[in-house]
């Protein structure tokens, strides 16, 4: 018996997986705290690029659209996420 997973399924458990990284190294290590707020602020980017690519791969039939769609994606996750984590650009967003 086969476990065939749909598309969301896929991508709710990537997110999971991902999650439990700093969850597990929390429970070994001192030098990662995160909150309950930073958990549901990184499930919701992980979960807004793991849709946005589905929605690239399955809208976009030519492969310039999909990767320029998805490079657009994954670096405008990035600037968030170092925004977030560092305060990169200094706005409020990183407490700034």
């Amino acid at each position: 018996m086969t476990l065939q997973l749909n598309r969301i399924q896929k991508i709710l458990l990537g997110t999971i997986i991902l999650l439990l990284i700093p969850f597990i190294a929390m429970q070994f290590t001192s030098e990662v705290k995160w909150t309950a707020l930073d958990f549901i602020v990184a499930g919701i980017l992980l979960l807004g690029v793991g849709f946005g690519i589905d929605f690239a791969l399955r809208k976009f039939k030519t492969s310039k659209y999909r990767v320029a769609i998805i490079l657009g994606i994954i670096m405008a996750f990035f600037l968030i996420w170092l925004e977030l984590a560092v305060g990169l650009f200094g706005s409020p967003l990183a407490g700034s």
